[in-house]
């Protein structure tokens, strides 16, 4: 017999460096789960990625055991370690903070494929060059 959900939860931690301590703690202890549990699992498999930020799917179940699955990082962080900046632009039709070639934006495409809703490589390219639009960053082709 299956076990009985009783939250699915939804999170982002540094990959390799996820502590009990906020934000994971308080939000992890309202459900009974062993945060140093979690937060060994989730550094042991995201180790290669370390200080990447990771977005996790948390399923914890009646007994309060768990499984997670981790996903790809955003697309921003993404773009973000390729150009090596802080952060976007605050006004990314007026200041652009960096430029991506077409090569840099398929690998980014490649890297993020399983987890957006196209299977189209081009499609994929256009999701990834929006969001670079959006944070102020030009693509060049």
């Amino acid at each position: 017999m299956a076990k009985k959900i009783t939250k699915v939860l939804k999170l982002m931690a540094a990959a390799g460096a996820a502590t009990p301590a906020p934000p994971l703690g308080p939000t992890l202890a309202p459900y009974g789960i062993s945060t140093q549990q979690f937060c060994m699992e989730f550094n042991e498999r995201t180790r290669e990625n370390n200080g990447v930020l990771t977005p996790v799917v948390l399923t914890i179940y009646e007994d309060r055991t768990f499984t997670f699955i981790t996903k790809t990082p955003p697309t921003s962080e993404l773009i973000r370690r390729e150009l090596k900046i802080k952060a976007g632009s605050a006004k990314p039709n007026l200041e652009k903070v960096g430029k991506l070639t077409m090569e840099q934006v398929k690998r980014i495409a490649e890297t993020k494929m399983v987890d957006l809703n196209t299977k189209n490589i081009d499609q994929a390219v256009k999701i990834i060059e929006g969001t670079a639009r959006q944070m102020g960053v030009e693509v060049v082709k």
